[in-house]
């Protein structure tokens, strides 16, 4: 070969090894394994709901953007409560927002996928229960994290704060969303036990709210102190940036009502009621279920009874005693001082919850002295809270949903047709997923819920 042809084969084949080198990378580009995030592990949702509670899925991956990854659920455990199919994922950024449509009652354990560059992914499992399909679904939320709701209290901007009859805590609302409290008060230390104070009314003047236990036996017919409490909180703010503070408590107005009673010839039998092995849930038994001050009024509160009807036979009517100087009983300890009784014609039911507007329109939700919830009839009466006037039947309420209604959360203006009232239920005893297990034994507190529905009144 000659020397010029032999330079020209090396130039060449430089050029060609150049040409290679620029077409393959100096380093492959490096994705890390994705990770994802769920804001909830456990969910509840319902068959047919509107509005029900997401979850949040925040992922990343390190190398890549996080628009790059893809969010799916891959695979459920029961494909008959929700399958694959039924998982919305929206959202392109770090944040992705997860929605189940169940199919069916019962658990599903869902897995959530997270797919990223170069291959790599990740997955998280989601625990999902779905409870059965209601009545009026549009008009239908659920307040998860407790199946007990037995008060509540407007705050506004939207937003309720919620007892329980089951524990001390008190849980603000989204009174618009599904899902868990956006706040939570435990007042069990300040009040001084570590039982439940069976709250089971509240009330709201100015600034204060008036909580009551029930004040009777439990359901076996034994005294527990707890249950013989009222206390007060104190608001600051509303809505959702709404704060409580405890007030103050008295713990001696059972005794005070026996002795009330018995000095006015025991006309409704309180201290055989209240005596060891007497039950409160029965019609001659001892219950109070709702608290709301008289009209025009911000020292005289009306303590309704579930329980004993006036008198106590089938038909009774049902019992309000007036507490005059409540205002003083909480803020100084005075002995309370008891107004003449009101019996109120509500078909032979009870109180369960007691509420008042600023225009002194009242509603009474009545339902049975006894302890079977979803069986007996419930009702809301409008009344004008002054002694001796009927009040009148606006609405007979559904008993084929799960849970007893127990609340009131306020008083629309009465008069405007078709006024809408939003009330909650007390699930505790109600069997929401089909497994035989009461609401208030689950042991995820995330499927425990109670409901909150709304209504329109007749005229």
């Amino acid at each position: 070969m000659s020397q010029i042809t032999r330079r020209t084969a090396l130039v060449a084949g430089a050029a060609a090894l150049a040409t290679t080198a620029a077409l393959v990378p100096a380093r492959a580009a490096s994705y890390g394994t994705p990770t994802l995030s769920l804001s909830a592990g456990y969910l509840s949702g319902a068959v047919g709901a509107v509005g029900d509670p997401v979850v949040d899925v925040t992922v990343a991956q390190s190398g890549a953007d996080a628009s790059a990854l893809t969010v799916s659920v891959t695979a459920s455990s029961k494909s008959s409560v929700a399958g694959t199919g039924d998982v919305t994922v929206t959202g392109a950024g770090a944040v992705r927002r997860l929605a189940v449509a169940a199919r069916g009652k019962g658990y599903t354990t869902l897995t959530v996928k997270v797919a990223g560059l170069g291959g790599k992914s990740a997955t998280k499992t989601l625990s999902y229960a779905a409870s059965g399909a209601v009545r009026d679904p549009a008009g239908t939320r659920y307040l998860t994290g407790s199946s007990d709701a037995s008060a509540a209290v407007d705050l506004g901007g939207g937003f309720a704060v919620v007892a329980d009859d089951e524990s001390n805590v008190l849980r603000l609302y989204d009174r618009s969303r599904s899902g868990a409290p956006v706040r939570t008060w435990d007042f069990g230390s300040q009040l001084g036990v570590s039982k439940e104070v069976d709250i089971e009314g509240a009330a709201r003047v100015g600034d204060t709210i008036y909580w009551t236990g029930s004040l009777g036996n439990n359901k076996d017919g034994e005294y527990k102190a707890p249950r013989n409490t009222v206390f007060t909180t104190k608001v600051t703010g509303s809505g959702a940036s709404a704060q409580l503070s405890f007030g103050g408590a008295y713990k001696k107005l059972r005794e005070d009502l026996v002795a009330w009673d018995e000095a006015h010839a025991n006309r409704y039998g309180f201290a055989a009621a209240t005596a060891a092995g007497q039950v409160p849930k029965q019609i001659d038994g001892f219950n109070v279920e709702g608290l709301e001050f008289a009209p025009g009024s911000t020292t005289t509160a009306y303590l309704g009874f579930r329980a004993p009807l006036a008198p106590a036979v089938p038909g009774g009517k049902a019992l309000l005693v007036p507490v005059t100087n409540i205002d003083r009983v909480l803020a100084a300890g005075a002995k309370p001082v008891f107004g003449t009784a009101v019996e109120l014609d509500l078909g032979g039911l009870s109180v369960r919850d007691l509420r008042r507007n600023d225009a002194g329109q009242y509603l009474v939700l009545a339902g049975s002295w006894a302890a079977d919830d979803n069986s007996d009839p419930y009702a809301l009466y409008s009344w004008d809270g002054v002694p001796g006037h009927a009040p009148v039947k606006r609405a007979d309420l559904p008993t084929t949903d799960p849970g007893g209604w127990e609340a009131v959360v306020d008083v629309p203006d009465l008069t405007q047709p078709g006024a809408r009232v939003q009330l909650v239920t007390d699930n505790g005893s109600a069997d929401l997923y089909g497994d035989g297990t009461e609401a208030k034994d689950l042991a995820r507190p995330e499927f425990k819920k109670s409901r909150a529905a709304w209504f329109t009144l007749g005229s």
